[in-house]
């Protein structure tokens, strides 16, 4: 309100010289003008922010459907009494980047956790009335009752075949599928447990968290509830500037934006182990027990790390095994590159002649990760060591090619860098 007074004061008594007396009307008209228009301004950045958030920001409806599900016996899970009749979950800050998938810090049995949850069939205002039915006849139609523990297994397995490719360490996977639906360990799947655990491979996250659970820098699943499900605290963020509301960040430049890195982020050591923390994750990625991922979208938003500084991928959504991403270039008609594109930066060639997408990405994880690493470590870094390791970082950048073809030369340059960072850190109280 201050500011409004101050605003109008200007706007009312702003000094004009003896000379400018005869356009005074017209200065003044203009002076209202771009007072006003300030105001409109601000008033609307801050109607699109509270609009914004109470659109993406929807927990207690996931809440409400999730229990309103259970109560029916649809779904179950280990965490649906703690969630629906204990209220032992507490939700804390709305950390949702879209309305679709629901993102929560929130505390359950005295540990920090990450509450995630898809409400896209509720969002809706036509069909919010008839948002429980809708949501179990689309998410929780599967499997159907009469479907046998064999019929279960099969089908599991044929999805993630389908989604990770036919590998042989598939039916591991499938045994800790059903274990996990097996909450209560009473050894059988009920109806309900098997349609949670249905419904949660169909989140693209989740299918990540599960192949990734023996990783160190992949959060640990603690507890589901139909397709709700919790994992380790939140990490911190490795970059703050993207905490800040999107509709600010294109405003800031470039230099601005180092700069807070530099202010607001890990000193520069701290910064060192995060990335070779990001590095060892690119490494996990590549021909894992479970195929290759691709990272298809390669932002600082996404890179996170725990109160020792050790890095945690903040979040696997744009994380993508690789049979998804080649099923979606297959056959794909496209006039360029820009067709042929999974994510935000998973792109492929585009052949010109057949006018179809061909099937290996231009860019591989590592050079993509290297490029982010260019603006997150050279400022800031030590004299004696800024050089090697922009050659290093800008070498990095450069890599391309089937990764059958230089695999072994993307292993090389990524234990250099690994290397490099890690004889600037060691013995110090940064390791």
């Amino acid at each position: 309100m201050r500011r409004l007074r101050r605003l109008a004061h200007l706007v009312l008594f702003c000094p004009f010289s003896k000379g400018l007396q005869g356009r005074l009307p017209g200065l003044r008209v203009r002076c209202i003008f771009l007072a006003w228009l300030g105001i409109f301004a601000g008033s609307w950045l801050v109607y699109e922010h509270y609009s914004s958030y109470s659109e993406r920001c929807r927990g207690h409806v996931c809440q409400v459907v999730i229990c309103d599900q259970y109560r029916k016996g649809i779904i179950s899970g280990s965490v649906c009494q703690d969630l629906c009749e204990l209220h032992m979950v507490e939700w804390r800050t709305c950390l949702s980047a879209a309305p679709a998938q629901q993102v929560y810090s929130g505390l359950w049995r005295d540990k920090d956790v990450t509450i995630k949850c898809g409400i896209e069939e509720t969002l809706d205002s036509k069909v919010r009335s008839d948002a429980a039915p809708r949501r179990e006849l689309v998410l929780f139609d599967k499997p159907t009752r009469g479907t046998s523990i064999k019929e279960f297994r099969e089908m599991t397995l044929s999805f993630l075949k389908a989604n990770l490719g036919d590998l042989p360490s598939l039916p591991a996977l499938v045994g800790q599928v059903l274990l996990m639906a097996d909450f209560n360990k009473d050894n059988r799947v009920s109806l309900a447990e098997a349609k949670s655990v249905w419904a949660l491979l169909q989140r693209n996250e989740f299918l990540l968290l599960l192949s990734l659970q023996e990783k160190e820098h992949a959060s640990r699943l603690l507890g589901y509830c139909g397709d709700l499900y919790l994992t380790e605290g939140v990490p911190h963020g490795a970059w703050h500037a993207a905490a800040l509301p999107p509709l600010l960040r294109p405003l800031l430049p470039p230099a601005l934006q180092g700069a807070l890195q530099q202010w607001l982020g890990p000193a520069w050591p701290w910064r060192a182990k995060i990335a070779i923390g990001l590095l060892e994750f690119v490494e996990e990625l590549f021909h894992g027990s479970y195929g290759t991922f691709y990272m298809c979208e390669t932002t600082l938003a996404n890179v996170g790390y725990t109160a020792t500084y050790d890095f945690k991928m903040a979040d696997l959504q744009q994380v993508a095994p690789e049979a998804t991403v080649r099923r979606f270039l297959q056959g794909r008609r496209c006039e360029h590159s820009a067709d042929c594109t999974y994510g935000r930066d998973c792109r492929a060639p585009c052949d010109r002649l057949m006018r179809q997408c061909k099937g290996d990405l231009i860019q591989p994880n590592l050079a993509k990760v290297c490029a982010l690493l260019r603006g997150y470590l050279l400022p800031g870094a030590p004299a004696d060591l800024r050089e090697e390791l922009g050659t290093q970082l800008r070498t990095c950048t450069t890599l391309s090619g089937l990764a059958s073809q230089v695999e072994a030369h993307h292993s090389l340059v990524l234990s250099h860098l690994k290397t490099l960072l890690w004889k600037k850190i060691s013995n110090t109280k940064y390791s």
